[in-house]
């Protein structure tokens, strides 16, 4: 064993992680192959059970199941993540609980595996699971100590957390050919159509992080369901839907409010219509709203695994018959304005389709 395993193993014993399952043969299968993975875990029969071991010491990761004795996941999973915020959390479902634990994801779980378990799925989602928790508690921990300067670094501050997290977006760009710059484009269609709109200034510059940042959440989803090469299943649909509120989370401790409500609902139908959804209308921020028609232009003019991008005249053309379902028709309609108007080439050195009636 070379130096960087002996490493590798050193890190994983700092982890532990408790397996919470009414079923003894699944609590074994799992500590039996997390613990082959250089994990120290634990085990739990019940939610009750569960907490007094979390109380006892720091626990890295649970794998919290859905149905228990008792209290069950779905109600002990708030207690977790009030009373141990700096906790992971896994839940373990069956695939026609689905929608509970999507669900469970909004309300803070990291992440989700089904029965019958896949090992490597397991071991894949733990990973996944305590990546994010680490870069959350470094980011915490970086706030903590600037936010010990005297106040007139405040805006320093802010400029260093947040051109962390910005970087930490372009890395998960970098590696994907197909969403390299992304962020980048959308932030400058949005503005565009936030200018056109006639957002003041600090609207502006809300709508401006929430663009550059609406992905980090990204880092949450599983590359080999966002890299998939065909169309998404629903299921897989709503698991990278799930990058919205994760991302909404990663950057509430350093951006205002209007930031992160801007970025949780990016994805909101204006009708009301999509997965999961609890806001419609004028109720969804405008500069969410303003997003989601950027997001859109840009992931419809920018190739993809699956299909080619497509010129910014039929991307307009599909935005506008979308108007007043997934769209607000107010921002379709600065849209057309802008793309009408000289901020057209804003718009096409954003993206990285033809110029509007130069066919697809």
């Amino acid at each position: 064993m070379n130096k960087s395993d002996n490493n590798q193993n050193s890190v994983l014993a700092e982890e532990k992680l408790l397996t919470v399952d009414d079923e003894t043969g699944i609590r074994h299968l799992l500590r039996r192959r997390l613990s082959q993975e250089g994990y120290r875990c634990e085990e739990a029969e019940s939610a009750e059970r569960a907490l007094d071991v979390l109380a006892a010491g720091p626990i890295s990761l649970v794998i919290l199941d859905i149905r228990l004795p008792g209290k069950s996941g779905l109600e002990v999973l708030p207690e977790i993540k009030t009373g141990y915020p700096d906790t992971a959390v896994v839940m373990a479902t069956a695939l026609s609980e689905m929608n509970t634990a999507v669900q469970c994801l909004k309300q803070g779980a990291d992440d989700y595996i089904c029965k019958p378990f896949n090992m490597d799925e397991v071991s894949l989602s733990v990973q996944r699971a305590l990546e994010r928790r680490d870069m959350q508690i470094r980011l915490k921990e970086y706030q903590n100590y600037l936010e010990d300067k005297v106040e007139e670094q405040t805006v320093e501050i802010k400029k260093l957390s947040l051109g962390a997290i910005e970087a930490l977006v372009y890395a998960l760009e970098a590696k994907d050919r197909y969403t390299g710059g992304h962020s980048r484009r959308v932030t400058e269609i949005a503005l565009a159509l936030g200018r056109e709109l006639g957002l003041p200034k600090e609207n502006l510059e809300d709508l401006r992080w929430g663009s550059l940042l609406h992905d980090v959440g990204k880092i949450a989803v599983d590359p080999r369901v966002h890299n998939k090469p065909d169309r998404l299943t629903g299921e897989e649909y709503e698991h990278i839907m799930i990058h919205a509120s994760v991302g909404a989370g990663i950057v509430q401790p350093v951006v205002n409010e209007r930031v992160v409500k801007t970025i949780e609902h990016h994805h909101d139908y204006y009708d009301g219509s999509g997965p999961l959804q609890a806001l419609a209308g004028s109720d969804i921020p405008l500069t969410a709203r303003i997003l989601t028609v950027a997001d859109a232009f840009d992931a419809m003019t920018s190739d993809r695994p699956y299909r080619s991008a497509m010129s910014i005249k039929d991307a307009v053309g599909e935005i506008e018959r979308c108007a007043g379902a997934q769209f607000d028709p107010e921002v379709v309609a600065a849209l057309l304005k802008t793309a009408e108007s000289e901020a057209v080439a804003t718009l096409i050195a954003a993206s990285s389709g033809p110029p509007i009636g130069s066919g697809s």
